[in-house]
């Protein structure tokens, strides 16, 4: 019929943010809860933000796929602790991701690293997708509810990007002598971030049971290393970077101090919304 919308009606219900959020609820931060929330939002924000530079450059179809589903859950994740960070203050989740600058982001040196090569990339995925699910794991029994609301539902997430980097961990060191050559530089290139995921400060200290404590998640995350490289033949390796600890950065990312990849990053992910302040789409 001429004039007909041949298309129908494809309107949408108009989502809240609480529905669409997980752990969203009345009660609005504390200025220590909406700290340590930034330091785990910004960590999934800005890993979210590298692995999708690698959608239609993967090696192959199904890891564009992958990655690209991996960087969508971590925004998942972001969104939520922002939005709870916002509570704070009244800013909204996308006031914190476009409209901060450097020195008030809290994510750890270890998510700012460059990309690289894949092996580059895996070997960073392996340390932080195992980091996370030792912290979303404590998180879950937190006093605070809407950590744990957000713990419980990430995590089930981050066992499936655990799972994919250990994979490709096995098979990038049992591969081509390429292959394992670049995955234990790529390793050798990103072990000095590690410590700094698992330092305690003053912040978690006044936090108590509503945080997990980092230096508690040690162990875990050091079974699996242990177990991964095993498997992997590369037992040498991880002998070589417990010899080398005192090689680990200082870092400092907890504290708004950065590499410069992070201004990098920024530039490119918030030049949109600050070139088109208030825009909607």
């Amino acid at each position: 019929m001429e004039g007909a919308d041949v298309h129908g009606d494809v309107s949408v219900d108009a989502l809240t943010l609480a529905q669409e959020l997980s752990g969203t609820g009345a009660v609005a931060a504390s200025a220590d809860i909406a700290e340590y929330a930034l330091r785990l939002g910004d960590d999934a924000l800005i890993l979210s933000q590298q692995l999708g530079a690698w959608i239609s450059n993967a090696p192959e179809l199904e890891e564009d796929v992958a990655l690209g589903n991996i960087a969508l859950d971590l925004l998942g994740h972001a969104r939520s602790f922002l939005h709870y960070a916002g509570s704070f203050d009244g800013r909204s989740e996308d006031d914190l991701a476009f409209f901060r600058d450097e020195p008030e982001f809290r994510c750890a040196w270890i998510v700012q690293q460059p990309n690289g090569d894949f092996a580059q990339t895996i070997a960073r995925q392996f340390v932080v997708a195992t980091f996370m699910f030792e912290l979303y794991s404590a998180l879950r029994t937190s006093s605070d509810e809407t950590f744990a609301a957000i713990a419980e539902k990430s995590l089930k997430e981050v066992d499936y990007h655990r799972d994919h980097a250990v994979q490709w961990m096995l098979r990038l060191a049992g591969g081509t002598e390429e292959s394992r050559t670049r995955i234990i530089r790529a390793i050798g290139d990103v072990w000095p971030y590690v410590d700094e995921l698992f330092r305690d400060d003053d912040l978690i200290e006044r936090l108590g049971d509503a945080a997990a404590r980092p230096s508690t998640l040690r162990p875990g995350f050091d079974a699996v290393v242990e177990t991964v490289f095993a498997q992997a033949e590369l037992d040498d390796v991880l002998g070589s970077l417990i010899l080398a600890k005192g090689a680990a950065s200082s870092a400092g990312g907890r504290q708004g101090k950065h590499a410069t990849p992070l201004g990098h990053i920024l530039a490119e992910m918030q030049v949109l919304a600050r070139r088109h302040p208030g825009a909607s789409w």
